[in-house]
C-alpha cells in the first residue's frame, strides 16, 4: 500500500511554553526487522533547510543525511552510535533498544486497606511527560490507579490516588499521595504536567484535598479528616438505592463518596513534587458551603451523590498566547463548570470561572464531553477550549454550542486541509434529544454543523484520521454509524476499521494507523481490512473497555510517535517506537502547541490521541 497524496502541511504555531527542549534530538535506535538498526531522532524547527546529521557507529562516521531516519543494516545489538547535528558536538552514545522497547522500571506501591478491611493493590496508569528540571531532556510522570478504583455511578471505597515521576532510566524522584478525600477513577483526576510560568520547568496541577501528601512527605490541609461517606448513610431525596454487588452484598449509595469537606487546587515542583502552592478549588460543587446536602447537590448537579458533579476534566491553554493556564473543568452531562487558573511569579490564581447556571449560558449546558480539546479555532494566537458539543473563547466566555448533547469521543485539527481553519468531529450519545445524530463534523471557529451520520442508539466510539490516500484529508467512522466517511461525509464504500480507539503515526508514509490495547495496525484500503504492524506482547492498556494506552505522542526519535504501555504486573513502562524507515523529515510533532497541549490533556477520562493543529501529508515534507 503506498500513500499517494498531494497538499503539503502548514506548520501551527512554535511557540511550546511548556515543551522547554531546545538542542536535545532524543536520538533512539531498534532493530530493524530487515535486519541492522533503525536510528531516529528529532528535527526541531530552528533547523536550517537542508540541514545534514552525521550517523556515527563505534566512533566512525556511517552516514550524513537530511532525513531523521536511517537504517543501518550492518548494525549490531552491541553498536554504539553518536548523532551530531553537522559542525557541533555529537551527542552522547547511544545503543540499540534489545527488546525493541525502552523499559522503566517502576516502584509499585505496596498493597492497601480499606476501613471495611478490603485488601487492594495498584497498576500503572495514564502517563503523561515533561521536562521536570530544565536539563533539556523529558521525564515521565505515572498515576498509579488502586485496584477498587471506581466508576462515579457506583459507591464503595475506591482507594488512594498516586502520582509517581521518574527518569527515563527508571529513577524514582518522588511520589504524591492525594489522600483518602480524592476518590480514585478515570473520571477524578487529571494531572497537568506543563510549564505554566515559563521558567523552563514543567510543573504539575491538580485537585488536592485535606491529607494530599506532597512529594517532601509535607501534608496539604488537615491530615485526619476524612470526608469518605459512610456505610449508613443514604440520601433523602435521590433515585437512587443500594447497589448490590455481585457477591449479594449490599453498597449504601454514599459509602466511599466524597460529598463534603474542601477541595484545593495545587501546583506541584516538577524537580521535588513539593506543593508550592494550594487555593481552595475552583469550579466548586457548592459555592457556599463545603458541605452540601445531598438534597442541595440534587438541586444544583441533577444528582444527590456526586456522580454528575464530580465528573472532572483538565486540560491547558494559552488564554493570552505567552504562557500556559491550566483549565480545570466539573460536570458536563447537566450543569458545566470551567476555571482557568495561572502559576505566574509564585501565585496561584483564577483567571476566569464559566458556569451554565448562570443567566445568560443555560444553552451551554448538557454539551459537554468525557474529554475537552484546547486549539486556537479563530487565529488570533490565543487557545480556545473545545468542550465537547460546545466551545468556550480564551475569555471564558460561551463561543458557541451546537445542541447535540454529550458524547464519549472527540477529535480537532485541520481534519480537511481544503477548508480554511481547524475542524472537530465527534460522536453523541443524545439521540432522542438531538434529532438522531450519532456523529457529526463541526466548524471549529464557528460551531457550523457541516454534515451529520444517523444513529438510533448511544455511540460510544468515533476517530478521525487519514487512513485512505485516495481521499484527502481525514476519514472519520463511529462503532455504530455506517459505514467509512470522507472528510466530506460521503460513504467511502469498502467496510471500516474495527477499531475505532487511537490513532498513531507509526510506518514509513504520512498516513495514521490504528492503536487499540496492545496492538497497532494499518487499514489496508483495498481490501477493507486491518493488517497488525505491532503486537506488543507482555504490555497492556489502561481503562477496560477504553483499551487506551498510557500515553501516545511524539516523545523521541523522529516525528513519528510512540506508544507507551505498562507491563503486564506493572513493574515497568514499555516505550515502543517505529522501526520503520521514513523519507518524510517533519520537526518534532511537540512543537506545535496544539500538539503539546494533548499530550498535557491526554490523561483526561477518557483519553483521545492527540492531533497537531496542521495536516500531515507527505507532499513537501521529504528531502
Amino acid at each position: 500500500m503506498r500513500a499517494i497524496v498531494s497538499a503539503t502541511i502548514m506548520l501551527g504555531a512554535a511557540s511550546t511554553s511548556g515543551i522547554a527542549i531546545a538542542q536535545d534530538r532524543a536520538p533512539v535506535a531498534v532493530p530493524a526487522s530487515e535486519g541492522g538498526n533503525h536510528l531516529s531522532w528529532r528535527k526541531l524547527q530552528a533547523d536550517r533547510p537542508g540541514q545534514r546529521f552525521i550517523v556515527n557507529r563505534d566512533g566512525k562516521q556511517i552516514a550524513r543525511v537530511t532525513v531523521p531516519s536511517f537504517i543501518d543494516s550492518e548494525g549490531t545489538p552491541q553498536s554504539r552510535y553518536t548523532l551530531a547535528v553537522e559542525g557541533r558536538h555529537p551527542s552522547p552514545a547511544f545503543t540499540p533498544w534489545a527488546r525493541g522497547y525502552l523499559p522503566i522500571p517502576l516502584d509499585k506501591p505496596a498493597d492497601r486497606t480499606t476501613p471495611k478491611g478490603e485488601r487492594y493493590g495498584y497498576t500503572a496508569n495514564d502517563v503523561s511527560v515533561g521536562d521536570l528540571n530544565g536539563d533539556g531532556t523529558l521525564e515521565v510522570v505515572v498515576k498509579w490507579d488502586p485496584s477498587i478504583s471506581k466508576d462515579n455511578a457506583f459507591p464503595g471505597y475506591s482507594g488512594e490516588t498516586l502520582i509517581d515521576a521518574y527518569t527515563m532510566g527508571g529513577k524514582r524522584l518522588w511520589r504524591i499521595d492525594l489522600g483518602r478525600n480524592i476518590r480514585s477513577g478515570a473520571h477524578y483526576t487529571q494531572f497537568m504536567v506543563y510549564d505554566f510560568d515559563g521558567d523552563g520547568r514543567a510543573e504539575i496541577m491538580m485537585k488536592t484535598a485535606d491529607g494530599t501528601i506532597d512529594g517532601t512527605g509535607k501534608v496539604i490541609g488537615d491530615a485526619q479528616a476524612d470526608w469518605r461517606g459512610t456505610t449508613g448513610e443514604v440520601p433523602q431525596s435521590d433515585r437512587t438505592g443500594a447497589k448490590t454487588l455481585a457477591d449479594g452484598r449490599q453498597v449504601a449509595p454514599l459509602e466511599g463518596r466524597i460529598l463534603r469537606g474542601p477541595e484545593f487546587m495545587t501546583v506541584f515542583d516538577g524537580r521535588t513534587g513539593r506543593a508550592l502552592a494550594t487555593a481552595p478549588y475552583a469550579p466548586p460543587r457548592d459555592p457556599d458551603t463545603h458541605s452540601p446536602t445531598p438534597e442541595a447537590m440534587t438541586k444544583r448537579w441533577g444528582d444527590g451523590y456526586a456522580n454528575r458533579s464530580d465528573r472532572y476534566l483538565a486540560g491547558v491553554a494559552q488564554l493570552d498566547g505567552k504562557r500556559a493556564s491550566g483549565i480545570f473543568a466539573r460536570g458536563y452531562y447537566a450543569r458545566t463548570t470551567v476555571a482557568a487558573w495561572d502559576w505566574r511569579g509564585g501565585k496561584l490564581t483564577m483567571r476566569w470561572l464559566f458556569d451554565s447556571a448562570v443567566p445568560g449560558n443555560e444553552k451551554f449546558g448538557g454539551q459537554g464531553n468525557h474529554q475537552l480539546s484546547v486549539a486556537d479555532v479563530d487565529g488570533d494566537g490565543r487557545d480556545e477550549i473545545i468542550y465537547g458539543a460546545m466551545a468556550l473563547d480564551d475569555d471564558g466566555k460561551g463561543l458557541w454550542t451546537t445542541g447535540l448533547g454529550h458524547g464519549d469521543a472527540m477529535h480537532v485539527g485541520n481534519l480537511d486541509p481544503a477548508r480554511p481553519g481547524l475542524e472537530k468531529y465527534g460522536v453523541h450519545e443524545s439521540v432522542r434529544s438531538n434529532g438522531g445524530i450519532g456523529a457529526a463534523m463541526i466548524d471549529a471557529r464557528t460551531g457550523e454543523i457541516l454534515w451529520t451520520t444517523p444513529a438510533e442508539r448511544d455511540t460510544g466510539r468515533g476517530l478521525a484520521a487519514d487512513i485512505d490516500p485516495r481521499h484527502p484529508g481525514s476519514e472519520t467512522w463511529a462503532s455504530n454509524t455506517p459505514g467509512l466517511h470522507d472528510v466530506r461525509g460521503r460513504v467511502i464504500p469498502g467496510g471500516k476499521p474495527r477499531n475505532a480507539n487511537f490513532a498513531v503515526w507509526w510506518d514509513g508514509d504520512a498516513l495514521r494507523e490504528l492503536l487499540s490495547g496492545n496492538t497497532i495496525t494499518k487499514w489496508d484500503w483495498n481490501k477493507g481490512a486491518e493488517v497488525v504492524l505491532l503486537k506488543a506482547e507482555g504490555a497492556n492498556s489502561n481503562n477496560s473497555t477504553k483499551a487506551t494506552p498510557a500515553l501516545s505522542g511524539d516523545i523521541m526519535g523522529d516525528w513519528r510517535e510512540e506508544v507507551v504501555l505498562r507491563s503486564d504486573d506493572s513493574s515497568e513502562l514499555r516505550i515502543y517506537t517505529t522501526s520503520i524507515p521514513t523519507k518524510i523529515a517533519l520537526p518534532w510533532l511537540m512543537q506545535d502547541r496544539q500538539y503539546a497541549q494533548a499530550i498535557a490533556w491526554q490523561n483526561t477520562a477518557y483519553n483521545q490521541p492527540p492531533h497537531p493543529s496542521f495536516a500531515i501529508t507527505e507532499a513537501g515534507n521529504t528531502e
